[in-house]
């Protein structure tokens, strides 16, 4: 099987919350539209679209997960530093972000934390 490109598609309850979110968080728009906002993620702009959750759920055919019981799945996001880290942790919290785990050491070499966007996507800020 040969693909082009991969991308993500998760559900969000308010398009505009998420576009700002995201935006205060200085990541690239990748446009918007009465169903979805969009944005790049890293250098190799990895897509993810906010879907307003009536639209996937319907596209998906079936029930999107309730990401107050459970989770779907976790993104990660590379740093260059553990000051880094520590600077995108005060960033998501000013952004309306909720921290799930303060920035730690895992292992030898890896420091990192793990934070809920407004809707619950969770994401990893990792240094390795």
């Amino acid at each position: 099987m040969k693909t082009r490109k991969i991308w993500a598609n998760v559900s969000v309850l308010d398009l505009d919350r998420t576009t700002a979110f995201y935006s205060r968080l200085g990541f690239k728009h990748n446009g918007a539209s009465e169903q979805l906002t969009s944005f790049f993620f890293g250098d190799d702009m990895f897509i993810i679209h906010f879907f307003r959750k009536e639209v996937l759920e319907s596209g998906m055919k079936g029930p999107i997960a309730d990401l107050k019981t459970g989770n779907e799945i976790i993104f990660t996001l590379s740093a260059e530093s553990r000051e880094e880290v520590d600077a995108w942790e005060k960033e998501i919290q000013e952004a309306g972000g909720t921290i799930v785990s303060p920035p730690e050491d895992f292992g030898n070499g890896y420091y990192g934390f793990v934070f809920a966007d407004p809707d619950g996507h969770r994401f990893n800020v990792f240094l390795m």
